[in-house]
């Protein structure tokens, strides 16, 4: 493709620089609106400058993406609601052998859950668990940390649904679920196995460190915290903005502060309300004594019914009724007691049956993608039989949905197919392309490093947005077969780039902020603490699992 008009390659570079710079820092000084209106704002300057018309810019949108990241959204939010992660966070510290154990545990349950219930979702409600776990062995959190969110992305290259931009060449490139599972799990569970003893070999002295006195002490009450652990609502991507404010500002979350202050809320609340419940019962009770006394009731009586007076001149209240207003008492609460048990009996049941038919739903969503069903329709009548069986009112479900993720992709493909149409992608891939071709070990390397580079500079979606075409015509151009490995290669290095810095990937940056919002134990990544393990990881585990990647 040949470049645009001057203007349109100015402008249109000018609209996506403004994208890319709110994209990787949404704090900057100058316009702190964030990654959804930065993508907004790219999307709007590209119409504006005439870059793209307002009919393309519509045309742009890629309406299966959305659905599905929709409907995947909304199965982890029922599968949240029912347990299936409080599951996965009690087998990391069941039976549980020291440190090192701990920590091929979360390596092997963040991977597997990532690939089935996309990464950003694993690191939220795992994070908090993996701290508490770590304090009740005593152990430093650094390495379960890094075992999460690296695990996380490794994992979540395996499925079209693992991650948002695998979402993006599973509908682009046609490649069905099976078929992409097929080509890249291998590499992802080599994969997983070498990180793991990376992570081992990193902090193999840390991880032998018996629990000293204090910790055995506390280990009783760590794991009743862990047992009760409550997670955070399964938000996805859209937490990353406020982890990139947070980590580049120091700026406290509001939303944090606004939760913190309902619920303080809440609580006066209740206990007002009980202060003005006891008032009334013991104003009644006094009202009804004295209307007693009125009516020509003997002392003796008042005395059994109401107040009476002690030698001491110490006035004491005691109940005494009858023998037959206590037996019917006792009678009647006996009748409230049964229909108690009875009515929680069948509620605990209902909510059995209730977890079950979630967990059937979802792997019959499951089935049905590896069938090769249409994977948008298929999520988004997952979620819709998920919302029926329900059976009430779904808005507090569908409000945990990241909407402001859908804008932000939304803005996104404007955005990215505007900047394809100054000619300037075609352009460098026109000189690359001859150094890139997966035909070759040499060509695989090359294309494997512009992948990492972009992945961590532009961020991986825009880069797959920006390449796949490219790249899959390049091998297609070679044979048929060559086309698929080439999508599956740019899913496996893309994602697994995500492990290089702190900034690289969404779910490094919400295992930092949960693990920084959490008071109890103040812990955060750096970035050179994340950068020391990322860099020899990532280049170890991509260039073992390329080999092993195949164009089934």
């Amino acid at each position: 493709m040949a470049l645009a008009t001057t203007v349109k390659v100015v402008l249109g570079t000018i609209a996506f620089s403004m994208f890319w710079v709110l994209a990787v820092f949404p704090a900057v000084p100058f316009l702190p609106i964030g990654r959804t209106a930065g993508s907004l704002l790219g999307a709007m300057l590209m119409v504006i400058f005439r870059v793209v018309t307002p009919e393309q810019a519509y045309e742009a949108i890629d309406l299966p993406i959305l659905g599905l990241l929709f409907g995947t959204m909304v199965v982890s939010i029922y599968l949240e609601r029912a347990d299936m992660f409080k599951y996965l966070g009690k087998f990391l510290s069941w039976k549980s052998k020291g440190g090192k154990d701990l920590l091929v545990r979360i390596c092997l349950v963040s991977a597997l859950a990532s690939a089935l219930f996309t990464n950003d979702t694993c690191c939220v409600v795992l994070t908090e668990f993996v701290l508490k776990i770590a304090r009740q062995n005593n152990l430093p959190p650094q390495p379960f940390l890094l075992a999460l969110a690296s695990s996380a992305n490794i994992g979540s290259s395996a499925t079209p649904i693992g991650n948002p931009q695998n979402l993006v060449i599973a509908v682009q490139s046609g490649i069905s679920f099976g078929k992409f599972l097929k080509g890249i799990i291998p590499a992802m569970l080599v994969g997983i196995v070498i990180n793991a003893l990376i992570l081992l070999a990193m902090f193999w002295k840390i991880l032998s460190i018996e629990k000293d006195e204090e910790g055995a002490m506390s280990e009783a009450i760590a794991e009743d915290e862990v047992n009760s652990h409550q997670f955070s609502p399964a938000t996805m991507s859209h937490l990353t903005s406020t982890a990139s404010q947070d980590i580049d500002g120091g700026v406290e979350s509001p939303s944090v502060n606004g939760e913190l202050g309902m619920a303080e809320s809440l609580r006066n609340r209740v206990s007002v309300g009980d202060i003005e419940i006891m008032r009334s019962r013991t104003s009644a009770s006094e009202t009804d004594n004295i209307r007693g006394i009125g009516k020509g009731v003997e002392p003796e009586t008042v005395d059994q019914v109401g107040c009476t007076g002690r030698e001491d001149g110490v006035s004491s209240r005691k109940f005494s009724r009858p023998p037959s207003v206590m037996n019917g008492s006792r009678e009647m609460g006996s009748v409230h007691s049964t229909s108690d048990e009875k009515e929680g009996f069948l509620e605990r049941w209902r909510k059995v049956i209730w977890k079950v038919c979630v967990y059937l739903v979802t792997v019959g969503m499951l089935v049905a993608l590896l069938m090769g069903m249409n994977m948008s329709w298929t999520a988004i009548t997952a979620a819709l039989a998920l919302v029926v069986l329900d059976f009430k009112d779904a808005r507090p479900s569908l409000e945990k949905v990241s909407y402001s993720l859908l804008v932000f992709f939304s803005g996104m493909f404007i955005t990215v197919d505007g900047f394809n149409k100054t000619g300037i992608p075609s352009a460098v891939w026109d000189f690359m392309e001859p150094h890139a071709r997966i035909d070759s070990i040499g060509g695989v390397a090359v294309l494997a490093i512009v992948i990492v580079v972009l992945s961590n500079i532009a961020s991986n979606v825009p880069t797959v947005l920006l390449l796949g075409a490219r790249v899959a015509a390049s091998a297609a151009s070679i044979s048929a077969g060559k086309a698929t490995r080439a999508w599956l290669i740019l899913a496996w290095v893309s994602t697994v780039a995500g492990n290089l810095s702190l900034l690289g990937s969404a779910a490094n940056l919400i295992v930092c902020e949960q693990a920084r919002r959490t008071q109890l134990f103040g812990y955060t990544l750096s970035f050179w603490t994340h950068i020391r393990f990322g860099l020899p990881s990532t280049i170890i585990v991509i260039a073992i699992g390329l080999p092993l990647i195949r164009g089934v």
